[in-house]
């Protein structure tokens, strides 16, 4: 009966997650491009019919269309379904490690907002200020919540200064960042945008995750930015979206943080 009820719970998370990927992949197309997420419905990009209940279902509803509108035959793009699966992924992986609490709430409208910012940097090499402003309002409230439950009033200011704290610290560490790489790379090294995620990421999981999440960001991307340069896909001066690179950190921190600091710790000051 127990295996039951968990297989039922992580199937409600995916589904619930796919749903909120739905909703993303319009977030990810309508906020670059000014318009507004409530109006028009969802549609046909060509022939602008609009989708019945059952074109939306996630997943299924490209699947049942076989990846083309039902009338006019237009290619859709596999990455909708692609980005719904993954956030059904998302939640329920959060939900596996967080289990039945307001954590799971949070993290998952968390991870949900790094999706969204992380494919709209790479496609438009920005990322929107109501999207990190929005995220980081939304993590100093989510420290709020947290705090009551944990210790009411007491514990609602703890973890507001944990917040802020965190996300102080990831704007502190970024310019550090950005002031090195411009040195060495004799150009801009970061957008403003890298600078409003970061802090974001922090007012979430953080002072020493955001330290991580900057580690891991730093780490990963020059490691796929120096391969670019040296396949010759990318030149040196050509810029590459650093936001991605941000939320993989953060979501990584968020489920490895510890264990990485004590990796670290262990391998280092334990002699």
């Amino acid at each position: 009966m127990e295996t039951l009820v968990t297989v039922i719970a992580f199937s409600l998370a995916f589904t619930f997650g796919a749903c909120i990927g739905s909703f993303l992949n319009v977030v990810i197309y309508r906020i670059p491009a000014g318009i507004s997420l409530i109006h028009p419905p969802s549609r046909c990009p060509r022939c602008l019919h609009q989708l019945g209940v059952s074109e939306n279902v996630p997943v299924f509803g490209w699947l049942w269309l076989r990846g083309r509108c039902r009338w006019c035959k237009t290619k859709i793009s596999s990455r909708y379904p692609i980005i719904e699966a993954s956030t059904g992924l998302i939640f329920a992986l959060v939900f596996w490690r967080f289990g039945y609490s307001i954590e799971t709430v949070g993290y998952c409208a968390f991870l949900a907002w790094l999706l969204a910012l992380s494919l709209i940097d790479l496609d438009t090499m920005t990322l929107p200020a109501p999207l990190t402003k929005s995220g980081l309002v939304l993590g100093l409230v989510f420290q709020g919540i947290l705090g009551w439950h944990l210790a009411q009033g007491r514990g609602v200011a703890n973890q507001l200064m944990f917040g802020v704290g965190g996300a102080t610290t990831g704007i502190w560490l970024l310019e550090i960042i950005a002031l090195l790489g411009t040195i060495m790379l004799g150009q801009q090294a970061m957008g403003d945008g890298d600078g409003k995620l970061i802090a974001t990421i922090g007012a979430w999981i953080g002072w020493k995750y955001v330290l991580v999440s900057s580690f891991i960001a730093c780490g990963v991307g020059s490691i796929i930015g120096g391969g670019a340069i040296a396949l010759g896909i990318i030149s040196k001066k050509q810029p590459m979206p650093f936001g991605p690179f941000l939320a993989l950190g953060g979501a990584l921190s968020l489920f490895f943080g510890e264990a990485i600091i004590n990796a670290y710790v262990n391998a280092f000051f334990n002699f």
